[in-house]
């Protein structure tokens, strides 16, 4: 039988590091000697990759200086690891509604992040949630968000069918990569798009609130069979 997967955004949807994501950005941009850009720009490129993200902070920056500040901010974000529990906290109600999909024989859950998979195992492993997915893309397996590249690759590395996939993610770029690979778009409002971005970006369901992901997803998921 082919699975039902439901595969989640991680900054923004899992875990709340705004704060952490834009502390470390300032600081490799201080570190290269450039201006720092400000909180709303660091907020709204939070689901790229990091080169990415960095190239549309500062078009002017040439290949080799995004090279140096995506650098300095892996570095910077190494040495902040210890405090992950603290300035990366899962939203209230992560826990139970991953439990709750974790806990039916006839669902996987994975990851698709724009997060690198160092950064992203440290998440998990502070969390505690290492053993909860089935399978894991980030930024260094392919293409960035919108590129349907992570859900495609993760939805067949489990042998599922994208028809039966859902997305979960709080940004634009989710909703859009769900809607490039056919997968479901379950928008979360919690994180750092708006309801609106959402709607426009493809968003087929919004959650106001962890407790009503997995009764939206499985209906969802329900509804495509």
């Amino acid at each position: 039988m082919t699975p039902k997967l439901i595969l989640f955004d991680c900054d923004g949807t899992l875990v709340d590091s705004q704060h952490m994501i834009v502390a470390t950005m300032t600081e490799a941009f201080a570190k290269v000697g450039h201006a720092p850009p400000d909180r709303a720009g660091v907020l709204s490129i939070i689901g790229l990759s990091l080169p990415e993200a960095v190239g549309r902070l500062d078009a002017n920056l040439d290949a080799v200086t995004v090279g140096l500040v995506v650098e300095a901010y892996r570095d910077t974000y190494q040495a902040m690891q210890f405090r992950l529990a603290e300035t990366a906290p899962l939203y209230p109600g992560a826990l139970d509604a991953l439990q709750a999909l974790g806990g039916r024989d006839d669902v996987l859950l994975g990851i698709v992040t724009g997060k690198s998979r160092r950064g992203l195992d440290a998440i998990l492993e502070t969390h505690g949630l290492t053993s909860m997915f089935s399978v894991l893309r980030t930024a260094d397996d392919g293409p960035s968000k919108p590129h349907p590249f992570m859900v495609v690759d993760g939805v067949a590395a489990l042998g599922g069918h994208v028809s039966q996939t859902v997305v979960v993610g709080d940004t634009g770029y989710d909703m859009q990569m769900a809607r490039a690979a056919g997968a479901f778009a379950l928008g979360v409002t919690w994180g750092y798009n708006g309801r609106d971005e959402l709607t426009e970006a493809g968003a087929q369901a919004l959650a106001d609130g962890f407790a009503e992901v997995p009764g939206l997803a499985m209906g969802l998921l329900v509804e495509r069979i």
